[in-house]
């Protein structure tokens, strides 16, 4: 595989797209040996088709999950909660989006009536409920932060 990282193109998966990377990945919110595998699927580097599709897919699943953890949280369903904050965490990790997947297993165990780390019981819905409440705003903040450098990276904006 090509040095990408030194190739100045002007396609999908150009040097200045994937300097942005680098510092999601200095910042801990892109863990990017995850997120090379995916790019070494690509057929072609220079439209990156599979992993564009991948991206893509995940932007459209994230902002629609996002939509329905409001209305879960309006509801105040946790099982709802619970299994959108699992549904969230298995796409961002397939991504490596780091902070994105911590905080949808957060909210996926808070959903279950358990502690952040998922090890200890909080039986009191309202408190479940108040620390989701956070963790949507938290997992939305982090994820604009990712999707952003993902966008340039595949010319997306």
């Amino acid at each position: 595989m090509p040095d990408t990282h030194s190739e100045d193109k002007s396609e999908a998966g150009s040097v200045g797209g994937f300097a942005d990377l680098e510092e999601l990945r200095a910042q801990e919110k892109l863990d990017f040996t995850t997120f090379e595998q995916i790019l070494e699927m690509d057929d072609d580097e220079d439209d990156r088709e599979f992993s564009l599709s991948i991206v893509s897919g995940f932007f459209e699943q994230a902002e629609n999950t996002f939509e329905e953890m409001e209305t879960a949280l309006k509801e105040k369903d946790l099982s709802k909660l619970s299994s959108l904050g699992h549904f969230l965490k298995g796409s961002s990790a397939t991504l490596g989006l780091i902070k994105v997947r911590d905080c949808c297993e957060q909210i996926q165990h808070y959903g279950q009536n358990l502690t952040a780390d998922g090890n200890d019981p909080e039986p009191d819905n309202d408190v479940c409920l108040d620390k989701i409440k956070d963790l949507i705003v938290e997992v939305k903040e982090e994820y604009e932060e990712v999707a952003a450098p993902l966008r340039k990276f595949y010319n997306l904006d």
